[in-house]
């Protein structure tokens, strides 16, 4: 069973509030240290990470921290986001909105003996994911395995993927 007890949702994301509720799990032959430079290296997301694109920082940095703003684009969508949570080599949050469409977006990053384990999960609510819901139920999960995967990639040469 996958710890999810640490995941720290706001009141207005908490799963059973949002119609899109996705966990991802994945263990990387990486330290924590190196999976989290790749995390909140945002500038760069798109070199590796093909399905996001336009990132932008509020304040011109390549890097995520603690309440900067910044936008990007992802599954044609284009979504304004704030990091609400920043704890370094441990934990990212950041919320995201869009035109029908408020997401949260929490990682975890735990270390093992063999690199660390990188938890991500991810809420949405409003009329697109009830849409999402409907019509693509898996389109949330499956992409955020793929951010996850590539991550990996990027973070280390072997990985082993626990889906």
């Amino acid at each position: 069973m996958m710890n999810t007890e640490s995941i720290r949702f706001p009141a207005e994301y908490d799963p059973s509030r949002c119609p899109v509720h996705v966990v991802n799990t994945i263990e990387i032959s990486a330290s924590p240290a190196e999976v989290w430079d790749h995390l909140i290296t945002a500038a760069d997301w798109q070199t590796w990470q093909p399905a996001i694109l336009n990132v932008r920082i509020q304040d011109g940095s390549r890097k995520l921290s603690q309440d900067v703003t910044f936008t990007w684009k992802t599954g044609g969508v284009t979504s304004a986001s704030t990091v609400k949570e920043f704890v370094p080599d441990q934990r990212i949050a950041w919320d995201g909105r869009a035109t029908g469409l408020h997401a949260y977006h929490s990682w975890l990053i735990t270390p093992t003996p063999n690199g660390c384990r990188v938890l991500s999960e991810e809420t949405l609510r409003g009329i697109v994911p009830r849409l999402i819901k409907l019509f693509a139920p898996n389109l949330i999960h499956n992409s955020n395995q793929k951010w996850l995967e590539a991550l990996a990639v990027r973070s280390s040469t072997t990985t082993n993927f626990v889906r």
